[in-house]
């Protein structure tokens, strides 16, 4: 059985999608939740198509995210070969570097494939760092 690489680990989390474009927030102390319920990528060990659903909450604090260059940022996904795990943080991590919030958090549900689902969740401001950001 071939063992997987660190490069296929780390397959799309250093490739370029569109920017997240902001607008400046006008309130404090509430929460943002969007949707994104046909989310497509490709599984970068199989070449499959990988479905699911995102989550993003978010509390804004100087900016809210622009929601037109949010799903062109999505939609650079498509045809991106990325882990489920990569796919949540590296969103997370975008928006965070985006509209540096207060808290935000990204939740993928992936479609079942050959009978197993799959759940991720990533949360800022992060625990701890383990180093292992994308940039």
């Amino acid at each position: 059985m071939k063992r997987m690489t660190d490069k296929e680990a780390r397959a799309g989390l250093d490739v370029k999608l569109p920017a997240i474009e902001t607008f400046p927030n006008q309130f404090r102390d509430y929460e943002i939740r969007i949707e994104i319920p046909e989310f497509t990528s490709v599984c970068p060990k199989t070449g499959l198509p990988d479905f699911g659903t995102i989550t993003l909450r978010y509390i804004p604090a100087k900016a809210c995210l622009e929601l037109k260059s949010l799903k062109e940022y999505i939609l650079a996904y498509r045809n991106l070969g990325i882990f489920y795990e990569n796919v949540v943080n590296r969103i997370l991590e975008d928006v965070v570097k985006a509209c540096r919030p207060v808290q935000a958090e990204v939740v993928g549900e992936f479609s079942p494939r050959g009978g197993l689902m799959s759940v991720v969740e990533a949360r800022f401001p992060r625990s701890r760092e383990l180093g292992c950001g994308h940039e």
